[in-house]
């Protein structure tokens, strides 16, 4: 084994996909984070079987996992535990995940769910906490118990050529969540979940998207938002060159109608096609689930400064355009620049509460701002 390369099989790992390699896959950890020099711990072809398992830092220096097999979750989802992940990285900074295939397994977590029996909370099948300098390159995740990916609290992540795949009905199966981290970009990927295609939570700033394919799904979507009274915002978000089919939205803003400190504003959303999708440009601002704890069906979160431009294509509802922007903080600075959405070949409507903007260029469906 090369001072600067080590294969997990050399502290254990069995590639039979069923031997616990969960010791081995630490021990290899370790042993990298130990190490001055740059290292890449290799997870060679194989299915290899994982419980959860916490990658923690900080390391010495920066470290490359190559993974050319699949690593699995146990077959039963209570094998996942009550912990919320899988795999977790935590405190980490300079660390690189390239190619391979997580395999979660999560339809008997689904069945659970969906039998209305008393289940676990559900994994998130791969964690960054506290992370810094994260690169995500060809990871395949597929059968997640809930979110595949979940970015929080991290600074300086790419993530590129990943697919997210889990079926448009699986539960809570979001593809990418991001919150309270900063400097995020995201490309040439692909989403097919059960629940939002990426969601971007609070304290969420300078966000970059670009050359996604979104659907089956929820869309990608800026909140739920404003749960809590005392909220980091949102800030500097870009979504460009994208393609939403069949989703159930295409681009949201969902915020709680309660008071709260956060925030929406600086948002792009440009050169997007959308095929087929029930609500292609939506903002909620009267979100409240269970209709209890909203005492005015005011949001307190501000919206302001979003340029939707050139987004165009076909929805699944005759309602293209949603603007249910709040009672006690109308969106303001929200501009439409050629919009062309229909519904069944003919023009499509649109609805707007309590915004504030201008619109330039050919905007279809009329009748906002």
């Amino acid at each position: 084994m090369a001072a600067n390369n080590y294969n997990v099989v050399s502290f254990g790992a069995k590639p039979d996909g069923r031997t616990d390699s969960t010791k081995a896959f630490l021990g290899a950890w370790q042993a990298a984070c130990r190490s001055a020099a740059s290292v890449t711990v290799t997870v060679p072809r194989g299915i290899f079987f994982l419980k959860p398992v916490v990658f923690r830092g900080p390391c010495r220096s920066r470290i490359t996992f190559q993974i050319y097999g699949t690593i699995v979750a146990p077959s039963d989802y209570r094998g996942l535990g009550n912990s919320g992940y899988w795999i977790l990285f935590v405190q980490v900074n300079r660390i690189t995940i390239n190619g391979g295939t997580l395999d979660a397994r999560g339809a008997s977590f689904w069945a659970c769910r969906k039998s209305g029996k008393s289940c676990p909370d559900g994994a998130r099948s791969i964690t960054f906490n506290w992370a810094n300098d994260v690169v995500v390159s060809g990871l395949t995740s597929i059968n997640s118990q809930a979110t595949h990916m979940v970015i929080n609290s991290c600074n300086n992540v790419v993530v590129r050529r990943v697919k997210l795949v889990a079926p448009d009905q699986s539960p809570n199966t979001d593809g990418l969540h991001v919150q309270a981290s900063a400097g995020v970009t995201v490309t040439d990927s692909t989403f097919q979940t059960g629940d939002d295609c990426i969601s971007i939570g609070p304290g969420t700033r300078n966000l970059y998207m670009s050359k996604l394919n979104c659907g089956p799904g929820h869309g990608i979507s800026i909140g739920s938002l404003g749960r809590d009274a005392n909220e980091a915002g949102v800030q500097n978000i870009t979504l460009i060159n994208s393609v939403f089919s069949g989703s159930d939205n295409g681009v949201r803003i969902k915020t709680w109608a309660r008071q709260s400190t956060g925030f929406v504003r600086n948002v792009l959303f440009q050169n997007l096609v959308m095929k087929n999708v029930q609500n292609p440009i939506i903002v909620d601002q009267n979100y409240c689930p269970t209709h209890q704890g909203c005492p005015k069906q005011g949001s307190g979160v501000k919206i302001s400064e979003v340029v939707y431009r050139n987004i165009q294509g076909t929805s699944r509802s005759q309602q293209a355009l949603t603007f249910d922007c709040s009672r006690s903080n109308p969106c303001q600075a929200i501009r439409l620049h050629d919009i062309k959405l229909t519904f069944n070949g003919r023009s499509a409507t649109s609805t707007c509460k309590n915004i504030r903007g201008v619109k330039a260029g050919v905007v279809m469906p009329q009748g906002c701002l």
